[in-house]
């Protein structure tokens, strides 16, 4: 007689998103470079990982991307257990990173044919993916040039083509627009912007408070490699406090007489900017502007400006961290660091498919 026993089916995490992971953990030695994050991606929108260098950013992307074990924790992709089954992982993503890993010496067209080949297409499709994409990119009249020969912008919108030769469901775009110029940085948002409107999710992370502010969809914050706050880039702004207003008189020297009158109003002192005859008034709720102003005119104070706005994402980083995006936390993810260096460009990854 033989007994059959019965075992569980693997639980399912994702449901209808792209990606859940829970309690995901990455040591280095002693060094915990991520620390139990957890993040769920819906299907079809731009996912920010915000936080300043040496964060664990790269180090979570590189572990959702199978280029990294996880230590701890579990992920799934579209219902596929990353730790489980990383040859599939490898068919449904596309990983762009900091530096562009392409062979200096072939033209863009070479570039991606070769990519194409390795993916497995026939040279005839590689070639034909290879002149779609570069159209696609605005590099179609580069496409015999040396890559050599290709400024910063260029190369990453290469770089960004070539994963997607594959045409992954879930791209990962590590810092893709580290060290270029403002018109560069805008045309590669525009790019990411119809990657998603044809159907794409993208996994985007970065430094640049303004970049998860156009571009995200919902961000989580990143922070001594563990997740600090999430939400959409409003919902954080308003968690963390009031919308401001912000005025000028006409007077510099009747800025205490107006200090005095928005105190009456809204019970809180103002902060006073006298070198520019200004004053800065929290607002708990913005709709509180226009008794202020209205008391100022019975007053007969004069207003040159006045006007109403959110906290900016910097100031939500400041205040949730206590230190600006920028500045160095004093975590030291070796695995990060080592993304920032040219030497690590290989980790930087174009479609993973093995």
């Amino acid at each position: 007689m033989t007994t059959t026993l019965q075992t569980d089916p693997p639980r399912v995490l994702t449901g209808g998103n792209a990606v859940v992971a829970r309690g995901l953990v990455k040591t280095f030695g002693t060094v915990r470079a991520v620390d139990g994050v957890d993040l769920t991606i819906r299907r079809g929108e731009v996912f920010g990982l915000l936080g300043p260098n040496g964060a664990g950013k790269t180090t979570t992307v590189q572990m959702l991307a199978t280029l990294l074990p996880i230590t701890d924790g579990e992920a799934e992709i579209f219902g596929v257990d990353v730790r489980r089954e990383p040859h599939k992982i490898r068919q449904l993503v596309g990983v762009t990173g900091q530096y562009a890993s392409v062979d200096e010496n072939l033209t863009a067209a070479e570039n991606l044919w070769l990519f194409g080949r390795l993916l497995g297409l026939s040279s005839r499709d590689a070639r034909r993916t290879a002149t779609d994409l570069l159209g696609r990119f605005g590099l179609e009249d580069a496409a015999t040039r040396q890559i050599k020969t290709f400024s910063g912008g260029m190369r990453r919108r290469l770089d960004l083509a070539a994963s997607l030769i594959a045409r992954p469901p879930l791209i990962f775009l590590d810092e893709p627009t580290t060290g270029l110029d403002p018109r560069t940085r805008g045309q590669m948002w525009n790019t990411i912007r119809d990657l998603v409107a044809a159907g794409s999710t993208i996994l985007l992370t970065t430094q640049y408070l303004d970049e998860a502010d156009q571009l995200a969809d919902r961000i989580a914050v990143i922070d001594r490699g563990t997740k600090v706050a999430d939400g959409t880039p409003e919902e954080l702004k308003t968690s963390v406090g009031s919308s401001t207003l912000h005025l000028r008189l006409a007077e510099h020297d009747e800025i205490a007489t107006a200090a005095e009158v928005v105190a009456a109003v809204t019970g809180e002192e103002p902060v006073l900017t006298p070198e520019s005859g200004g004053l800065n008034v929290a607002l708990p709720d913005p709709n509180g502007a226009a008794d202020i102003l209205i008391r100022l005119r019975e007053a007969e104070l004069s207003i040159t400006t006045a006007s109403v706005r959110q906290p900016t994402l910097d100031e939500v980083f400041l205040a949730i961290t206590g230190h600006h995006s920028e500045d160095d936390t004093g975590h030291h993810d070796p695995h990060d660091d080592a993304t920032d260096s040219p030497d690590a460009a290989t980790s930087g990854t174009k479609e993973t498919r093995a």
